[in-house]
């Protein structure tokens, strides 16, 4: 038991293994304390080679859990600018309003306006990756200390302003992670206001140059929309959805009357990505309350609605999708169990969709290698039909060891945009 460990302060080296069930894993993470604040709260410092540093969180355990042999959902609770891992413990009751409910509540730093990302540097990349931290270092370090259900109907994402942000990048870029996020007045649109990002958060409270987290938007736009929910929204369409906003107003209940600037700008944000949702038909719950600032009050409100509800999701959980399409900028990655890769002059948006046994569409540049989930007969062959802008090609492929068919692609163009159909039939 890690409580066990905490109580000694040892420092144990964790090494990962892929699992089918959970996210892509990373590097080596180390614990070096554990810390019992409460009965059930507890605040761990861990290693992370992703950050390059140290870092800390608080995690909440359910009544009982020392008790019992139960395996729990788990909410990734993200705190906002300007704040740390100690935010919502801090400002919120959301230890006692948890006290009752079979859940982990996991509340991570995330630097006070890294945006929940792994940052550009110009460049460079490397660290601070905080998203490679939060979702292949930290997801995998709860899931195999404490009975965490582990599986994408076990956990869910939400969090406050730049939280609200991370909750739903992290859903919109990995779905297969998440069944259910919620964003508390989220910086949800990053086409709206540039600059709010770049100077306000990025510059003000990182204290990092111009370009250092996505890279200039005028020359690294891409980078930008590849992070951005509005861009992503149709990647949300089978996760559960909260938008909570106030308008910025004076007049709320719940902050003496307080107009506020910020707000108006996240309520735009929010109100954005609502509108693109309800283009796309993607149903979500918005919650658009009028006069409110950007406070605590109103989190805290928030979520003491967004609870119940992620209950009722942890309660009745639904499979993941198939078919499911999956939009993405990046050069590689992958998603429920599906692995694309992509050799290409430019990052541009590319898109999987329709995928099922059956087959799928593919539509990128250059070429594309695609390892399929095993969802095959180990050792089977299939003949596999490709139709393009080049023509149709037929041709042979042995699904491996695990079940899965490895694919080589050529598209037509070196540009964005060409699209590529793929039938898949068992051969006899």
């Amino acid at each position: 038991m890690i409580r066990m460990i905490a109580k000694c302060m040892l420092v144990v080296l964790l090494i990962f293994g892929l699992s089918p069930s959970g996210p892509a894993v990373g590097a080596e993470v180390k614990l070096i304390s554990d810390i019992p604040l409460s009965d059930r709260l507890h605040e761990l410092t861990l290693e992370s080679p992703a950050l390059g540093k140290d870092t800390s969180l608080q995690i909440l355990l359910p009544s009982g859990y020392e008790e019992s042999d139960e395996t729990y959902p788990v909410l990734y609770l993200l705190h906002g600018c300007c704040g740390d891992y100690k935010a919502w413990t801090a400002r919120t009751d959301v230890e006692q309003v948890t006290e009752d409910l079979p859940m982990i509540v996991v509340m991570p730093d995330a630097g006070r306006g890294a945006s929940y990302s792994d940052w550009y540097n110009q460049g460079a990349y490397g660290p601070p990756k905080w998203e490679e931290y939060h979702l292949k270092e930290l997801i995998p370090f709860i899931e195999h200390h404490y009975r965490a259900k582990g599986t994408r109907d076990g956990r869910a994402v939400a969090g406050l302003s730049m939280g609200g942000f991370g909750a739903m990048s992290y859903a919109a870029r990995h779905p297969d992670l998440f069944a259910a996020a919620a964003s508390f007045s989220g910086v949800l649109d990053t086409n709206l206001d540039p600059d709010f990002l770049e100077k306000t958060i990025f510059q003000d409270q990182e204290k990092v140059p111009p370009g250092t987290v996505w890279g200039n938007r005028e020359t690294h736009e891409i980078i930008w929309r590849s992070h951005n929910p509005w861009d992503l929204a149709e990647n949300l369409e089978d996760v559960d959805l909260a938008i909570h906003t106030g308008n910025g107003e004076a007049g709320g209940p719940l902050d003496e009357g307080l107009e506020s600037p910020v707000e108006r700008t996240c309520f735009a944000m929010s109100t954005s990505l609502h509108d693109r949702l309800d283009e796309l038909k993607i149903p979500h719950i918005w919650d658009s309350y009028g006069p409110g600032s950007h406070t605590w009050g109103y989190w805290q409100r928030d979520l003491h609605q967004t609870l119940p509800r992620l209950m009722d999701i942890f309660n009745n959980p639904k499979p993941a999708p198939i078919p499911f399409s999956y939009k993405s900028a990046e050069d590689s990655f992958t998603i429920y169990e599906w692995q694309v890769a992509f050799q290409r002059e430019e990052m541009a948006f590319a898109k999987l969709s329709n995928v099922s046994p059956k087959g799928f569409e593919l539509i990128g540049s250059g070429k594309a290698s695609i390892t399929t989930a095993p969802w095959f007969k180990p050792g089977a062959r299939h003949k596999v039909k490709i139709s393009g802008a080049k023509g149709k090609k037929v041709i042979q492929a042995f699904a491996d060891k695990n079940g899965r068919l490895h694919l080589e692609l050529n598209f037509s163009s070196r540009k964005a945009g060409d699209q590529l159909s793929v039938r898949i039939e068992p051969k006899k």
